[in-house]
């Protein structure tokens, strides 16, 4: 959810949409022998303001709304608890990549938020940066821009085509 320039997360399970076509385009993905992970920051647990069973409970119901994902790592720490977990640090990124045997050099981290970015340029992976405008600094590195999860998801799949040999 988008306010005055800035994301926030879902308040309530209710109030998440899956966008149209993303489903179908991570399962392409997944029988093309990609390892989904989703990786998120949710401070508001630290801060109080979002119930640590808000944020399992969309990751439910994305879950089974996008059966292709492998595995949820969230971060429920805030800016200032030092964890190596939180964005921009790598550290969901490596546990992901370890549990899965994950090459990171070959992988993509697709984020819409300068963490996110910066997180996979410090795992080693490649980056797909989805501009949505946010009223905040965008990275200033990465190997792809662009405006849409679904024209993330068509880089990686044209780019994981030519790599075949």
């Amino acid at each position: 959810m988008i306010r005055d320039g800035k994301s926030y997360p879902p308040a309530r399970v209710e109030d998440v949409e899956v966008y149209p076509g993303l489903r179908e385009q991570l399962q392409r993905l997944k029988d093309r022998g990609f390892v989904l992970i989703v990786v998120t920051n949710q401070p508001d647990v630290a801060r109080g303001t979002t119930p640590r069973e808000t944020v399992e409970g969309i990751n439910d119901l994305i879950a089974r709304e996008i059966p292709a994902i492998d595995r949820f790592l969230v971060c429920f720490h805030d800016n200032n608890d030092g964890c190596d977990c939180r964005k921009p640090r790598p550290g969901m990124l490596l546990t992901g990549a370890a549990e899965f045997d994950i090459d990171l050099a070959r992988s993509y981290m697709v984020g819409d938020r300068r963490s996110d970015v910066e997180a996979g340029i410090a795992a080693g992976s490649r980056t797909i940066f989805i501009d949505r405008a946010y009223r905040e600094p965008p990275p200033i590195q990465y190997d792809h821009r662009v405006s849409s999860t679904l024209e993330a998801l068509t880089i990686i799949e044209s780019e994981s085509e030519h790599e075949k040999i």
